[in-house]
């Protein structure tokens, strides 16, 4: 697959616990983007952070939250991301999605 140097992110921020169909909702993004044949996703996992309810979630010692924030990052064209929208209309009930342009640098698989 060959990206256009003009491309697009999509990030979905979501938590940890976060499920759908009894399995991680990561997950289920992720193999939904390559169901659609994306050209392919990464899942991070944060240390730190709080969203719409202002609570914070954080992975220090003293206090193990068992929800940490979870970031999806998916880079494509703008059309080809758009593809992915309805499914996560469906399934992200809690979280932020945005959509930026970027600029590819290289794309390469063997």
């Amino acid at each position: 697959m060959k990206l256009p140097e003009e491309g697009a992110q999509l990030r979905i921020f979501i938590g940890e616990t976060d499920a759908y169909n009894g399995k991680p909702l990561y997950e289920q993004i992720v193999l939904k983007a390559r169901e659609l044949n994306l050209a392919g996703a990464t899942v991070v996992r944060g240390v730190m952070g709080f969203g719409a309810d202002s609570r914070v979630h954080t992975a220090k010692i003293l206090r193990l939250s068992e929800d940490l924030p979870i970031i999806i990052e998916i880079v494509d064209t703008e059309e080809n991301l758009q593809k992915l929208q309805p499914f996560l209309d469906e399934t992200v009930e809690e979280g932020l999605i945005t959509l930026e342009k970027v600029k590819v640098i290289k794309y390469r698989h063997s």
